[in-house]
């Protein structure tokens, strides 16, 4: 009976901890996020008013591989902090010349704020669905993997090729691909399939970063075509 009764007692403290310990990576992840997004708006701003040239896509490509390289070889240190800073201030630095490009067209301004409003309304939306409802949507992982490795060479044909048509659907195929892997990521989280909130701020932040840019180049086009 004591045997019994110690069991029973053990339990809800083990899932006690579990809840704690998710509890604990959701809010790390978050608080990292926040900064790490605050630091990245700082850089592209600050790219935006020196008026600072795009670095190419090959520097891109090298520079964010790298980055991520290092940052997750070194996720479980306290090097992974800054590596994540390096790593996401770089994107910033990046987004800049993007933006600046926008701004210069007609009604830039307005494409920029909204896509800036589209990104925050689908983030919040989709991760707040997640929080609330605790579904698990770790099906939805093999999809993606494919879908933005697909899209990802697509993307680079259409710059290689020079085909907008071909850009735009990268857009839209990539619109869809990050609002998936924001629920896939945060469902992670929840259900502990991520424990650590340096690469959980990660994948949220490039989730984040290519939701805005690709919002930002089919606004950017319809507003064009009015």
């Amino acid at each position: 009976m004591n045997h019994l009764q110690t069991q029973t007692i053990a339990l809800p403290s083990t899932g006690a901890e579990l809840v704690l310990a998710t509890n604990k990576v959701i809010r790390n992840t978050y608080m990292l996020l926040s900064m790490t997004l605050l630091f990245a708006a700082g850089t592209a701003a600050a790219a935006v008013a020196l008026r600072l040239p795009h670095p190419g896509l090959i520097i891109t490509l090298v520079g964010y591989f790298g980055l991520l390289f290092a940052t997750t070889k070194l996720r479980n240190s306290g090097w992974g902090l800054v590596s994540v800073f390096a790593l996401t201030g770089f994107m910033g630095y990046t987004l800049g010349p993007i933006v600046s490009h926008y701004l210069g067209l007609p009604n830039g301004g307005q494409t920029v704020m909204m896509a800036m409003a589209g990104t925050a309304a689908i983030f919040l939306g989709l991760s707040g669905y997640a929080l609330t409802t605790r579904k698990d949507f770790s099906f939805m992982g093999g999809f993606l993997m494919v879908g933005i490795l697909l899209a990802f060479l697509a993307g680079l044909a259409a710059i290689f090729f020079e085909i907008p048509a071909l850009s735009l659907t990268v857009s839209a195929a990539f619109v869809l691909l990050m609002s998936g892997l924001i629920l896939f990521e945060t469902s992670n989280i929840i259900h502990g399939g991520e424990t650590n909130y340096v690469m959980a701020t990660v994948t949220l932040f490039v989730s984040i970063f290519n939701l805005f840019t690709s919002l930002l180049q089919l606004l950017g086009f319809m507003n064009s075509s009015d």
